[in-house]
């Protein structure tokens, strides 16, 4: 039996914890090698390079090292470089995560060269065409042999787009993230020393990531989530890990806020941070639902959200840029007794997919 082949690409945070699990369960099985290309969109060391260590990741066989470029450039070297690696691999099946340029570069390349297409987190829609990341999921799921969705909103949004009438396999399968962090918060504590190091106590601070482009590309926008943080501060402490994008803007306008600021955290120093703080505020996706996870409500800085039923549930708010909403957010969420019992996303997420993965190799 000849050995099948898969070509995982990645490129940012989210993908290698999501990758983590799946990479896991193909190691496990005979019969299939899979070969990494990391993008290297993420180029920071606590962002990119600690994870293949701290969660036992392959280490990649490819890292292109492309990154700091506009999204044209960056996508286009990307397509480039990929189309080279899986001309000289021919692999059966290429897998991609996520809503990045590396996603719909990694989706685009393996297309053209009609190897079949794997997109887990399929199906999630903002419905805002000025984010990027919406174009890439888009598109990335147009061009799938698989769509591997999280959620029930995400097959519905499929179907309003009429994909239930193309040639491509729609499947639910829950979100892998989860699983992902199952199995690592029973690790963190004994891997990280974060809440040591920065001096801190349970259920004593709030946990915020702010790095999105339509927040970071708008001054105004960024300094008033910023206000709002310092604001929350005069009660709570706030703690920001600080996105390398994030940390150019402010140093550019010399803005400078009471709150603490620490560079990009390795993913056990995260999970730490998100079992013990006392609430969460962030534009990130993946974040979004790690708080749930973690049983933490979730304050949202932007003005839409992919997890809808977050919100639905009352687990999150959308607070925009608007520092006002942010602490009415804030001190809603800061008493109250919530239960998190509710499954969201499945469990078992990773082994589901494999085995749908394992149907079209």
């Amino acid at each position: 039996m000849n050995m099948k082949k898969i070509i995982t690409i990645l490129g940012a945070r989210p993908q290698f914890v999501k990758a983590a699990v799946l990479s896991r369960i193909i190691a496990e099985n005979d019969g299939i090698e899979e070969i990494i290309i990391h993008t290297g969109q993420h180029f920071d060391a606590n962002m990119s390079e600690v994870f293949f260590t701290e969660m036992e990741i392959p280490q990649p066989r490819y890292n292109l090292d492309i990154n700091g470029l506009n999204h044209g450039a960056m996508t286009g070297q990307m397509l480039e470089e990929i189309e080279k690696v899986l001309l000289v691999e021919k692999p059966d099946i290429v897998i991609v995560y996520g809503d990045t340029n590396s996603t719909f570069a990694g989706a685009m390349a393996a297309r053209k060269l009609n190897i079949k297409v794997v997109h887990i987190e399929a199906g999630l829609r903002s419905h805002n065409m000025q984010m990027p990341e919406e174009i890439n999921r888009i598109l990335t799921d147009r061009i799938s042999d698989l769509l591997l969705c999280p959620t029930n909103v995400a097959i519905e949004n499929l179907k309003k787009e009429g994909f239930d009438k193309l040639d491509i396999n729609v499947v639910k399968c829950g979100d892998i993230m989860k699983d992902a962090v199952d199995f690592y918060s029973l690790k963190s504590e004994n891997k990280s020393s974060i809440m040591q190091r920065l001096g801190i106590k349970n259920n004593d601070f709030v946990l915020a990531t702010i790095h999105r482009q339509e927040n970071t590309d708008n001054l105004a926008s960024l300094k008033s989530i910023f206000e709002g943080l310092e604001s929350i501060s005069k009660q709570t402490k706030v703690v920001l890990p600080l996105h390398p994008r994030t940390k150019k803007i402010l140093e550019k306008h010399l803005l400078k806020y009471n709150i603490l600021l620490i560079p990009p955290a390795s993913y056990f120093d995260m999970l730490e941070l998100l079992k013990n703080c006392l609430m969460v505020v962030t534009d990130s996706g993946g974040l979004q639902k790690e708080a749930f996870f973690n049983k933490k409500h979730c304050i949202i800085a932007r003005e839409e959200t992919e997890w809808v039923e977050l919100v639905e549930n009352d687990f999150a708010v959308l607070v925009g840029s608007d520092q006002q909403k942010m602490l009415q957010a804030f001190d809603n969420y800061k008493n109250s007794e919530f239960s998190f019992s509710i499954d969201l996303y499945g469990h078992g997420v990773g082994q589901a997919m494999y085995e749908e993965v394992k149907k079209i190799i």
